[in-house]
């Protein structure tokens, strides 16, 4: 089955992180890599409420880290790998001119 993660900033701008020969990440290893991520970018809640949703956890970090750490492999396949593992769904599309994704 096919397992990948697209981050698509503008139509440009595209990273794909195939992760097909990469041992998948646990949902519990996934989302404390993503916690650790969230707080050393600095990042904030998508929603006014405060309350923040895996999905837009996801999201921001992907936004806060930028073309910089997308561009480091290591760093974009851990990425990868904790958002494919939290989400628990082998395809993930990020975008981020929208700010949604879809599985």
């Amino acid at each position: 089955m096919q397992s990948e993660v697209r981050v698509i900033q503008d139509e440009r701008t595209e990273w794909r992180f195939d992760l097909d020969s990469v041992a998948p990440m646990s949902n519990a290893e996934a989302r404390e890599w993503l916690d650790a991520q969230f707080t050393q970018l600095g990042s904030e809640p998508l929603r006014p409420t405060g309350k923040l949703l895996l999905a837009d956890k996801v999201l921001v970090i992907a936004r806060d880290a930028g073309a910089t750490l997308l561009n480091d492999a290591q760093w974009g396949t851990q990425f990868a790998r904790a958002a494919s593992g939290a989400l628990a769904k082998p395809v993930v599309r990020i975008d981020l001119g929208a700010m949604t994704m879809s599985y």
